[in-house]
């Protein structure tokens, strides 16, 4: 099976069109079918918060890649060095963690969209001090052709520099960590709290303004994932595989038990965050 052409997903995002994936967090070999079934556009591979080594990482992005899925990795921090890593390992497009200063942003520029140039001649490059020669842009440019840019806003420090965090020449997109926020907001998982409204909307709207594009990562119903997106999200990035399956198999379950006459366990309320 072929693998599919790097530039497709930042393409139909270049276009105007909504991307839908979903998040997986388990190796093994059975899921991209599903999602493939699924018509998803892309898979999020988080490394910030599961235990994925360096091998699984690059395994699960071909398999995805043969599957024409294309996968976004979430580096575990702000590391222009670990998002090439993800890149030379299959990723198409990359996330560095609670994103708050433009430098930040700058160097996973550099990491997506200028890689294997590093260092000083590359920083140089980036801050405007030296101009690029046209041969080696060109061979940058083709290099990482389709790579994907994007940033999580996630923290009260992020809005407030917002403007500036998003101004920086070749991010892609943001992603909105709605758990993360919603901490640094003093308003722990209140995801209907208005303040936490207002943070969402101004980093879409803001985001959507520069011409780039925006997501938010929920495990919850879909409807809050409508929600959003009528709002002006285009990258839908909906549960990851153990809550989905979990939710699955407690209303399956509680179907079966009712249908016989067994009582129900009481519901704890658990809830599933990455």
């Amino acid at each position: 099976m072929a693998i599919a052409p790097k530039s497709t997903l930042l393409q139909k995002l270049k276009n105007g069109h909504n991307v839908y994936g979903t998040c997986i967090t388990s190796t093994a070999p059975m899921w991209p079918v599903s999602l493939q079934r699924a018509g998803l556009d892309f898979v999020f591979l988080d490394t910030e918060h599961i235990p994925l080594d360096r091998s699984e990482l690059a395994r699960l992005c071909q398999i995805f890649r043969a599957y024409g899925i294309a996968p976004i990795v979430r580096v575990p921090k702000p590391d222009p060095f670990l998002a090439c890593m993800a890149i030379d390992g299959g990723a198409v497009g990359v996330i560095a963690p609670y994103l708050e200063s433009v430098d930040q942003i700058t160097d996973l520029v550099g990491a997506t969209k200028y890689r294997p140039l590093k260092g000083e001649r590359l920083a140089r490059y980036l801050s405007g001090k030296e101009q690029m020669p046209d041969d080696l842009r060109q061979y940058l440019e083709a290099h990482n052709a389709g790579n994907l840019c994007i940033a999580n806003i996630e923290s009260v420090p992020a809005l407030e520099r917002l403007d500036d965090l998003l101004s920086v020449p070749g991010l892609d997109a943001v992603f909105i960590g709605p758990h993360d926020l919603s901490v640094s907001l003093g308003l722990p998982e209140q995801y209907d709290h208005p303040d936490f409204e207002a943070a969402v909307l101004k980093i879409i709207q803001t985001t959507r303004s520069k011409g780039l594009s925006v997501g938010i990562h929920f495990s919850q119903s879909p409807e809050r994932q409508i929600h959003w997106v009528r709002q002006g999200v285009n990258i839908i990035v909906h549960s990851f595989d153990v809550a989905l399956f979990g939710q699955r198999l407690r209303n399956d379950i509680g179907s079966i038990r009712k249908a016989v006459g067994d009582l129900l366990p009481t519901d704890e309320g658990a809830s599933f965050v990455i």
